[in-house]
């Protein structure tokens, strides 16, 4: 992995991707999509200030985890520009998805627990089938073919 200078404090695309291990494709996304940002060099070159490493990390890591990127970059709009984060600002936004990654894992252990259940079945029953129907939340709101996108 290239080490950069601790004397320089901008990095390259190229660097970036290098040091993040995220694609440059990776990192022109995130760049449009408010994760990350650049500045232009006159000769319209993008620069990453050092601390865009550790937001492309974090980045990554709540995508393997699974949280939208709306919510990414809420969550990175409260972290400071004129500093690097600290672990105290990773860990005060972390804490809020920790809710809503331990519904995600409920869930995900409900499907374990109930999909041999329905390997080689085949019915998909509207009515009492666990994947199609968990808990029967839509007996609860519709009557007739459970699955039919709502009137309104």
């Amino acid at each position: 992995m290239p080490q950069i200078p601790e004397k320089i404090h901008e990095l390259t695309v190229g660097q970036l991707s290098a040091r993040s291990g995220a694609a440059v494709s990776a990192l022109h996304f995130y760049e449009s999509k408010g994760l990350i940002s650049s500045r232009r060099t006159p000769g319209n070159q993008r620069r990453y200030s050092r601390d865009t490493l550790r937001r492309v990390a974090f980045v990554r890591a709540a995508q393997r985890v699974g949280i939208p990127l709306a919510t990414i970059r809420e969550a990175l709009a409260e972290l400071p520009e004129e500093r690097t984060p600290t672990r105290e600002d990773w860990a005060r936004l972390s804490e809020k998805w920790r809710s809503e990654l331990d519904e995600r894992i409920q869930q995900l252990n409900r499907l374990r627990d109930h999909l041999t259940d329905c390997i080689g079945c085949g019915c998909l029953s509207l009515e009492t089938c666990v994947l199609s129907n968990p808990d029967d939340v839509f007996g609860e709101r519709l009557t007739g073919s459970r699955l039919m996108a709502e009137r309104r």
